[in-house]
């Protein structure tokens, strides 16, 4: 799938995400758009539920930059939540699902990457009040104008005041475990990537993912375990990989996974997802507790209004997506 064809809808998530919302401001602060969670009784056990139906549909316009300016899709968001929990569901188009993150490929003689990455999602919402988060979404997290080179971009808040919860659904890294990879934001200084410092934390806990590659980079360090049938075809989970001993098994065209997904734990665990890709597009179901308990996580109180921003990201690794501008959350009493 190209990455020029990308979806937006959610957050500033990776370090990379950073610039990509620098064009927030784009879209206009003025038609501000407000995602109402309806109360139930019985929460959703799925995508299909027909609880989903007591939740109004909300048309998200999401738009992209530099080479993204002009393309623009929509983004048809619900929300509901239970006396403890809360419920998101997001459907865009998509013309392929991508997981392939640079699989490795042999031809007979030796291995190479494949083109190709993989859909995400993300999400971020203030835990403490972002200065100007509200009106400018994730723009103001980055500290450098939108003219400035994408190696001096930051994904960071401008004090330790200043606190963001982000959640970040990734389709061959997050996905095969049911989850979205929780994090949060704070001031830079957490190196990401290969040349940006940024704010990006992770929650406490196990998650993300594995290089699997033998130490000089040449070929993969490990295979599906052949003793177990994989849980997720086509991609490898770490507790399922075993070294390989004896590459004479491989033979030309074939593919082994290059990210290996860590089985999650802890609060970096707290955001369950699942998903479906059909009929041309994501079907995404993001949920959580109101209140985890966690210092890293927002607390919901149904009583109160929450900015956030969304974005998507269409077979891409880097900032090829398009946002949101800054949305408003609030529940239906």
């Amino acid at each position: 799938m190209s990455g020029r064809m990308v979806f937006g809808l959610a957050v500033a998530l990776a370090v990379v995400i950073g610039g990509v919302l620098l064009g927030i401001d784009r879209l206009g602060v003025a038609a501000q758009l407000i995602i109402t969670a309806s109360h139930v009784h019985k929460a959703p056990t799925g995508l299909d539920d027909p609880v989903w139906e007591k939740a109004r549909a909300v048309p998200v316009t999401v738009k992209g930059r530099d080479d993204l300016a002009d393309a623009e899709e929509v983004v048809l968001t619900k929300a509901l939540y239970t006396d403890d929990s809360i419920y998101f569901l997001f459907k865009w188009k998509d013309p392929t699902r991508s997981v392939t993150k640079e699989a490795w490929h042999f031809d007979g003689q030796k291995w190479t990457h494949l083109k190709g990455d993989e859909d995400r999602l993300a999400l971020l919402f203030e835990i403490t009040r972002i200065n100007n988060f509200a009106t400018k979404g994730c723009a103001v997290t980055c500290h450098s104008p939108a003219d400035a080179p994408r190696e001096q971009w930051k994904l960071a808040t401008r004090t330790t005041a200043e606190k963001g919860d982000l959640w970040h659904w990734k389709a061959a890294r997050s996905d095969p475990y049911n989850y979205a990879d929780d994090g949060w934001l704070t001031v830079a200084g957490k190196p990401s990537g290969a040349y940006r410092e940024t704010g990006r934390n992770n929650d406490s806990g196990s998650g993300g993912d594995l290089k699997n590659e033998t130490p000089d980079g040449s070929r993969p360090l490990s295979m599906q375990n052949p003793a177990e049938r994989p849980s997720v075809p086509g991609l490898l989970l770490s507790e399922e990989a075993v070294k390989i001993t004896d590459y004479s098994v491989f033979k030309p065209g074939d593919i082994v996974p290059y990210r290996l997904p860590v089985k999650p734990s802890g609060s970096r665990f707290d955001v369950k997802a699942l998903s479906r890709y059909g009929d041309g597009g994501w079907t995404v179901m993001l949920s959580r507790k109101l209140d985890t308990g966690h210092e890293e996580d927002v607390a919901f109180d149904p009583r109160k209004r929450y900015s956030f921003a969304m974005a998507v990201f269409d077979d891409s690794g880097a900032d090829h997506s398009k946002a949101t501008q800054t949305l408003t959350l609030e529940f239906a009493r």
